[in-house]
Order: C-alpha cells, then structure tokens, then sequence
C-alpha cells in the first residue's frame, strides 16, 4: 500500500478498514512536553505536530476558541465564557471552582456566548491552511454535560436538579447544545475534518450517573452533535474516561464513530473492548499516561504500545494514542518512544501479530 497522509490513515482506520499503519494524535500535548521534545521554547503546537509527524491536530476549545476574564489575578482565578469560575495552575487546563447560575432567575437573565464570533476560528483557519488534506483537522468541544455541571450550575447542584428539577436541565442542555452545533457547523464550513468531544460520564467503577438519567439528560445532546457532523459527512469522536461497558449501550445509540480512551484505569481493556464493540466503533487508546507514560522506562512504554495494537490493531478500528492525554507529567521521552513504536509496529498488514 502506497504511504497515506494523516487525513488518510484516520478516515481510513474510522471506517474499519486497514491503513498504511494504525494512526495517532491525542487529544492535548502539555507544552511543557513539547518543548523538551523540540529543544524549542518558540516552537508552536503546529511545529511539534509538523516535528513528529502526527497524524491528527486538535483546535480545542478550552485554550483556543474560549474566553476567559480576570477575577482574582494573584490566585489566577479567571471566569470562563459561559460564567464559571475557573483556577489556573501550572497546567494548560485549569480547575473549575464554580458555576455562573445560582437560581433560576439567573437562568432567565442569562446571555450564552456568540458561536458567530468570527476570532474563534482564527486558530482553524491558520491550521487549514497549513494542513489541509494532510493531517486530520479535528474541532473540539467540551461535552455539554461537562458545561451543564462545572460552567453553570456546579457538580452538586447539576446533579441534584437531574431529580428535583429535569426543567433546569434541559434549558441548561438546551443552551449549551445550540452553541455547539452552531459552534460546529462554523467549524465544518472553515475546514474542520472531524470532531472530538471530550467530558466524562464515567468514573473508574461506572458510570457518574444512571442508566436512566444518561439516557434521559447526557446521551442526547450529544447525539444531536454526531447527527449534525454525519449531515456533513464527517466523523464525531467522543471521549469519556471511566468503565463506561454499563452505558454502551447509550454510546453506540448515538451513531458515534469512535469512543477514547477505552480507559485501563477503569479496568477497560482492549482486547475486550475490540471482540464486544469493534465492528461498531473506531477504538482509541489505550497506553497509560497514569503509569508507563508517566513513571515507566521507555522499553516499557514500547510494550504496552505494541500490546495496545496486538489487542486492537487488526483489521483496522483503532487510533492507537494515550489512555487521556499527553499531560505535564509525561516524560517527553516516554512520548517519543509511543510513537516510534507505532510507526514499527503499526505497518499493515501487521505480519508479526501471531493467531
């Protein structure tokens, strides 16, 4: 098979078919790691994913297309752009500390932000016209149960109002989501390949809620959003860390073309994820940036890279990539090594896979 570009090996691998080689990008690159990498404090996301040959780039909202206003300078405490307090740290991400809507009459009174805000695509625009037809362009957007319940209403309250008031959540859903298609749509017109919604409904045991209430409130905004990029004839991607195998059912139902990270801390593993659900959803993952990425040796980091596409890789179906993201912590070595292990490990037809 001829060499694929990124755009290629992704399309490729998300309509279960076998690539050139598995492909990889992650959902977020700490700069941190980046610059010791390339040796290069100046260097831009874009560089790096031009340095490391990555198949895939993310615009991803929190650091490129939101807003943020100063409260507490010397805390680095910032409100984001739909109202919710937010503590910076050392980290690209920060904390949520609060949300913007305390009553509902704070509700009533509330303006979201404009979606039409033509300095949102700035950032899509400059990597279109760098990689268009070569690399993925993934837009992203945080999940619209991950706004509802750290943006606007807090953890607690979210939760709460999902039994004492499902009213409050559905304008709250109602709000978040007509921003995000919109957001999309915007994002498809400039360019955008694909798209990736990250937020978890998950933690290590199970899911953060029931059954019934992921139904009734979370699965389907988010269904409204893949609906909305196959109208377009583009993928939607979705990541939720924790054992989601009790609401996979929700997933799959939403037509989601590919689920990150298939979570081990979660006790997910992948073989199992590829014999239950393979032949449905493209698999994303699964090398740990709890453990091996973080404290293993690079010869550790190697193994579990090749075990990741032993488990998952044949026949097409899985973007190998970290089980979250390449954070702080990761050793920038320990990145290096995932990579060129799925550059010589991950050539179709996969020959050294045995049975």
């Amino acid at each position: 098979m001829p060499k694929l570009t990124g755009l290629e090996r992704i399309l490729t691998t998300l309509k279960h078919q076998e690539p050139d080689r598995v492909p990889h990008f992650e959902l977020l690159i700490d700069k941190k790691v980046r610059d010791a990498i390339m040796h290069d404090t100046n260097a831009s996301y874009a560089d790096f994913i031009d340095y490391m040959d990555i198949d895939g780039i993310m615009v991803f909202d929190k650091t490129m297309t939101w807003t943020y206003e100063t409260v507490d300078a010397a805390r680095n405490i910032k409100r984001d752009q739909w109202g919710g307090l937010v503590r910076f740290t050392t980290t690209d991400l920060g904390h949520p500390m609060g949300g913007a809507i305390k009553s509902e009459k704070d509700l009533d009174a509330y303006v979201p932000p404009d979606p039409d805000d033509s300095w949102r695509y700035d950032e899509l625009r400059r990597l279109v016209k760098r990689f268009k037809g070569q690399r993925a362009i993934i837009a992203h957007c945080s999940d619209i149960f991950d706004i509802g319940k750290e943006s606007f209403l807090g953890d607690v309250a979210y939760f709460k109002a999902m039994i004492k008031n499902p009213d409050l959540i559905d304008r709250v859903n109602e709000i978040i989501t007509n921003y995000e298609l919109r957001f999309f749509q915007n994002c498809f017109e400039v360019g955008a390949d694909a798209v990736l919604v990250s937020g978890d409904w998950a933690m290590t045991k199970g899911p953060m809620v029931s059954h019934e209430l992921t139904k009734r409130f979370i699965a389907p905004p988010f269904k409204k959003i893949v609906e909305l990029c196959h109208s377009y004839g583009k993928p939607c991607l979705k990541h939720s860390d924790g054992n989601i195998w009790p609401i996979i059912d929700l997933f799959l139902g939403t037509g989601v073309d590919g689920l990150h990270p298939i979570d081990p801390m979660a006790g997910m593993d992948m073989a199992d994820a590829k014999a239950r659900i393979g032949d449905k959803v493209c698999l994303m993952g699964n090398v740990s940036c709890a453990f091996s990425l973080v404290t293993g040796t690079t010869e550790e980091v190697r193994q579990e890279t090749k075990e990741v596409i032993r488990k998952a890789g044949k026949g097409g179906g899985l973007i190998c990539a970290s089980s979250n993201s390449i954070h702080s912590g990761v050793k920038p070595e320990n990145y290096v090594a995932m990579i060129d292990t799925i550059k010589e490990y991950g050539k179709y037809p996969l020959d050294w896979i045995k049975g």
